[in-house]
């Protein structure tokens, strides 16, 4: 899958927006914030862990991380070199973070995540986006010792609200596909508010 398109469209909302909820797409942040809480239940038991942020943007997450008090070793990814700059700009200095432009990571850690990744397939079909999600899902749980843990907008949205450019996916079968692939102890969280869900898939 070809993320050039995907790259360009956030970079022009970092551009219009600045470092905000709606520079990576988002409402506002109430809704970040419960988002990432959703996230971050994949490892609320562990005090200190090291965590990898596909999609990280201008690294919202780590910040929301500091604000909890957890301790972590962070690597942020995204495809956009433009949020990459701004998220080092936003936290140079601190040592307990790291960013990296492209689509993965370059190390294993304890937990992978991903927020909002997978919603803005543009001019994708339906079919080349869900193996790309597939794919990716696949990448985190190799790059993922303990769990990992993304977020999609739901197929169970109101359908005039729901819009050409967005995915909108099924989330029983992504449930089903971890489940099978991946371990047994797997949550599907679609009870926060929001028109997405979660998956929390947690290695024994």
């Amino acid at each position: 899958m070809n993320l050039a398109e995907v790259s360009r469209y956030y970079t022009r909302k970092l551009a219009d927006h600045g470092a905000s909820p709606q520079g990576v797409d988002w409402n506002g942040a109430e809704s970040q914030r419960l988002r990432f809480d959703q996230l971050l239940r994949v490892c609320e038991e562990e005090r200190e862990f090291g965590i990898n942020d596909i999609g990280c943007g201008y690294g919202a997450l780590f910040d929301r991380l500091t604000d909890l008090g957890r301790r972590c070793d962070y690597l942020g990814v995204d495809v956009s070199p433009a949020m990459i700059a701004k998220a080092e700009e936003l936290h140079r200095g601190q040592t307990a973070c790291r960013f990296l432009a492209g689509e993965r990571a370059d190390r294993v850690a304890d937990y992978t995540v991903a927020s909002g990744i997978f919603s803005v397939r543009l001019s994708a079909p339906d079919a080349a986006w869900s193996a790309h999600i597939r794919e990716t899902l696949e990448v985190m749980n190799a790059g993922s010792t303990r769990g990992f843990s993304f977020n999609c907008l739901t197929r169970y949205s109101e359908a005039d609200r729901m819009r050409d450019d967005l995915f909108y996916a099924d989330p029983c079968a992504l449930f089903d596909f971890c489940k099978t692939r991946f371990s047994r102890n797997v949550a599907l969280l679609h009870d926060y508010g929001l028109y997405e869900f979660t998956v929390l898939v947690r290695k024994a």
